[in-house]
């Protein structure tokens, strides 16, 4: 394996010296290790991918230096605009060194959400016409793949390498940003869902808190008809639960964002707002981290969200940081829906870190959506 201070100062001896983009349980090594070593004004975690971009545009206009953008696989999809008709050759013609964890690869077993985006990760690089290269695990190997990338960012191109699982050494984050909190995301999930009524219903944003709904339902031996555990399709939660919300105005519709996901398409509570569904209830278990990716530091315990709510023209946006206010809040939020409508925002202000044996959902995409929509033909 790599180690990643070798792999960073071989990027900072070329003059790379500024990252950005979305954390990658594959990269969470390296992400740690650019954390703990370049300041904010060096490292930005983006709010999504093509933003990552975007920030890797302006510094190489302000500095002539190309910049590195990091994300998972699934993330190419916000990268191709950008690609196409900012960075382009055709275009502006700015270099960007793409680092991209390649989850789902083929013959390697994944995730289902992952499976698909495995197949197409090289796929989507040759048809946009970027080179690349697997990273190789061992340290001569990889560091002429380096001075090939290098060499492409010299003639101004966009060159991506591609990087498999386990090809960094482990490195533990060392600049861990701590909150007091004391509520566990698990221990909120828990005590929202038991609050619903029978014909609610539940679309989980992707991670964590899709995997910690799933347990409780298995722990109180209910079914997982009610819930839509969006495994994949992150920061798209909100607009799959006011789908479902404008279509079925006689069941209140519950979404579980985390407050990475709701950062990286923020603008969509701003339509769910201009739609105003009555039935709506935005609920965003806040942390201030990509935990499931490694625990990286999102803004979300730095910016008001409740305020963005209310300036977006949510109905009522209420922060909690507590069990008791959680409950207190949960128990008169329906009443609060009957009269004045919603959406509502509630901000749940958790603590980070998940149990260490956590499972994963073990039924399939498809038998979640089917089940779901027979639910929601009752």
């Amino acid at each position: 394996m790599i180690r990643p201070e070798f792999f960073i100062e071989k990027l900072r001896e070329n003059g790379i010296d500024c990252f950005a983009g979305v954390p990658d349980s594959l990269l969470k090594n390296i992400c740690a290790y650019i954390t703990d070593h370049f300041d904010a004004q060096h490292n930005v975690i983006a709010a999504n991918e093509g933003a990552a971009v975007g920030l890797a545009v302006g510094h190489y206009l302000a500095t002539g230096q190309p910049a590195c953008v990091y994300m998972q696989n699934s993330g190419e999809g916000n990268i191709i605009n950008p690609l196409a008709s900012l960075t382009d050759p055709e275009v502006y013609n700015i270099p960007v060194l793409l680092l991209i964890g390649w989850r789902g690869r083929p013959g390697v077993h994944d995730e289902p959400q992952h499976v698909k985006q495995g197949k197409v990760t090289t796929g989507l690089l040759n048809t946009m016409g970027i080179n690349f290269d697997v990273l190789s695990k061992e340290e001569d190997k990889a560091e002429k793949q380096i001075d090939k990338a290098v060499a492409a960012l010299k003639n101004k191109d966009v060159y991506a390498l591609v990087i498999e699982k386990d090809t960094f050494e482990d490195y533990k984050l060392q600049n861990v940003e701590k909150n007091d909190l004391t509520m566990s995301r698990e221990e909120a999930i828990q005590t929202v869902a038991a609050a619903l009524g029978e014909k609610d219903c539940i679309v989980s944003t992707t991670g964590m808190i899709s995997r910690e709904l799933f347990e409780y339902r298995a722990a109180m031996n209910q079914g997982h008809e009610r819930d839509f555990l969006t495994v994949g399709s992150m920061g798209h939660a909100s607009q799959i639960a006011l789908g479902i919300a404008m279509a079925k105005p006689d069941r209140t519709v519950w979404c579980f964002d985390g407050d990475g996901a709701a950062i990286m398409h923020m603008g969509s509570m701003a339509i769910v707002a201009n739609k105003a569904p009555k039935n709506y209830v935005h609920v965003v278990f806040n942390n201030g981290a990509h935990d499931s990716v490694g625990g990286q530091p999102t803004v979300g315990l730095k910016i008001d969200l409740p305020a963005v709510a209310k300036a977006v023209g949510y109905k009522a946006a209420i922060t909690v940081a507590s069990k008791d206010e959680l409950e207190k809040e949960l128990s008169t939020l329906t009443s609060h829906l009957s009269s004045l409508g919603g959406p509502v925002l509630l901000e749940v202000k958790v603590k980070k870190g998940n149990r260490k044996d956590l499972g994963r959902p073990t039924t399939t995409p498809i038998q979640n959506k089917d089940a779901l929509m027979t639910f929601l033909e009752k």
